[in-house]
């Protein structure tokens, strides 16, 4: 009985396996957020960004392209804000490498804003290769005078 157990769950670990090689099935849920990440096609941290976030449940479509900027002023990410990339993620712009904990925060809330920005590259965070040197700030992309949105 003992050996019978040992196979089955053996084969159904094949089973899996083969079907994550091959592709047919991908360990994103059914109801995975879709998310279009925007980048110039040099830059290499952003498909870390877009890895970080296909590990956390996304599915990601990465679009390169050398007019990043005309799609950052179309949602409303002004030049103090702009980060490496921009990412749609439903009904949001979300700037730069914004970490997983600030994007589900915004996902859950629904604040009325265009979106979410942390401006630059820092060192440290999602995608990015070095050592965090202090708190991120992430900022509300909106009409008005700049607000943070949160600290991590």
């Amino acid at each position: 009985m003992k050996v019978r157990k040992i196979a089955m769950i053996t084969a159904a670990f094949a089973i899996i396996a083969g079907a994550l090689i091959y592709g047919f099935w991908s360990p994103e849920s059914a109801d995975a957020k879709e998310a279009i990440l925007y980048k110039n096609p040099q830059c290499d941290c952003c498909e870390g960004y877009a890895k970080y976030l296909r590990q956390n449940g996304f599915k990601v479509t990465v679009k390169a392209t050398h007019d990043l900027s005309l799609i950052k002023r179309e949602h409303g990410v002004s030049e103090a804000f702009e980060g490496c990339h921009t990412t749609l993620i439903d009904g949001y712009v979300v700037e730069g490498h914004v970490p997983l904990k600030t994007l589900n925060k915004l996902l859950a809330e629904r604040p009325q804003i265009k979106g979410i920005s942390l401006p630059g590259m820092p060192l440290g965070t999602p995608g990015m290769t070095g050592r965090k040197d202090g708190p991120f700030r992430i900022y509300e992309i909106k009409k008005g005078a700049p607000k943070v949105y949160a600290v991590e």
